[in-house]
């Protein structure tokens, strides 16, 4: 089965970075982080805020900041499964482009410790990981396929 262990090249749109419109509820975000990190929060000024940023790694430095939805630890995945689902059902070329991976299997390596979203590939680790964006991704390539 072919993998794809990195969200860099020609994989680049599979990251949640990538500049995409994204339209959660009322709010136009320019990339997935940008959504991702206002559903942090349930105030709409926050996430005006944060969909009026000038790069998703601004947004996802100011969604460290923000105080957290009281259910965010049960709510994180499914709201990352409703943003992913809107960035690839929202930008037809970028569904094409993710069902077009086939079946490979999708993780995000990473060198910045994120063994909840991805698998960390630096330093002692061997991408060890939960992966859940790449399970998400996995998930999403599905219901685009079937459209």
């Amino acid at each position: 089965m072919k993998e794809i262990t990195q969200f860099q090249g020609s994989y680049r749109f599979l990251s949640n970075f990538w500049s995409c419109d994204v339209k959660l509820g009322e709010i136009m975000f320019p990339s997935a982080e940008h959504g991702f990190q206002a559903r942090k929060s349930l105030v709409p000024e926050v996430q005006r805020s944060i969909a009026q940023l000038a790069t998703p790694g601004e947004a996802k430095r100011y969604g460290r900041r923000i105080e957290l939805r009281p259910d965010w630890e049960r709510a994180k995945k499914r709201v990352m499964l409703l943003v992913v689902l809107a960035k690839f059902t929202q930008n037809p070329d970028l569904a094409r482009q993710l069902a077009g991976t086939e079946d490979a299997y999708l993780e995000e390596g990473n060198h910045w410790h994120d063994n909840y979203w991805g698998a960390c590939t630096c330093d002692d680790h061997t991408g060890e990981g939960l992966n859940y964006l790449g399970r998400i991704l996995m998930m999403v390539r599905d219901i685009v396929r079937t459209d």
